[in-house]
């Protein structure tokens, strides 16, 4: 199934993913380019809820442009297959090798804003990223490693840990402790 089949497929979870969900099909279908960070104005990016074999932990790594721990993932730079982005990204970020999907139905839709940044010396202005959250599985027992270039550290926190490290309170209080409540429900975790 195709990205866009897939968007449309998705129920969302809340109110926040219903209205996004329209959000993303409208840009998929007004422009071209939305898989490029070359729309300066959006574009796709695939991140990742990484959680061990148990799903009680969370793999999250120290962002340096957002100063503060955050999930992982990154932009789709031309790939409409939004869930090997997703994994590939992990794989860069946290230097996690046998990194695999829950399910590779979308766990997650999120429009975020962007603040303006400079990124490897060049001006990146203020945009918002058309995000695809997949839930993926690691092995806690696996060698991770940062990503220099983008993060200073990379660390397995307990969920409920991994929301109050962050510090970023729209991310806090309205995407990890979406995804985290999700994954309870849909897992039956305490």
């Amino acid at each position: 199934m195709n990205i866009k089949a897939a968007i449309q497929a998705y129920r969302p979870y809340n109110i926040q993913e219903e209205k996004d969900k329209k959000t993303i099909l409208s840009f998929l279908e007004q422009y071209e380019d939305a898989f490029y960070r070359e729309n300066e104005l959006a574009h796709m990016t695939a991140s990742a809820w990484v959680v061990n074999k148990d799903k009680t932990k969370v793999l999250m790594a120290y962002h340096k442009i957002y100063d503060s721990w955050a999930w992982l993932g990154g932009h789709c730079d031309g790939n409409e297959d939004c869930l090997a982005v997703a994994i590939k990204e992990v794989r860069e970020e946290a230097g996690v090798h046998e990194v695999k999907p829950v399910s590779e139905d979308i766990f997650s839709l999120e429009v975020l804003s962007v603040d303006s940044h400079y990124k490897r010396g060049n001006y990146v202005p203020t945009h918002l990223h058309l995000n695809v959250t997949y839930l993926l599985e690691a092995d806690e027992r696996d060698e991770i490693h940062i990503k220099e270039d983008e993060n200073s550290n990379v660390a397995w926190f307990k969920l409920d840990e991994a929301i109050d490290r962050s510090n970023e309170k729209w991310f806090r209080e309205n995407i990890y402790a979406k995804l985290n409540k999700k994954l309870r429900e849909t897992y039956e975790i305490d």
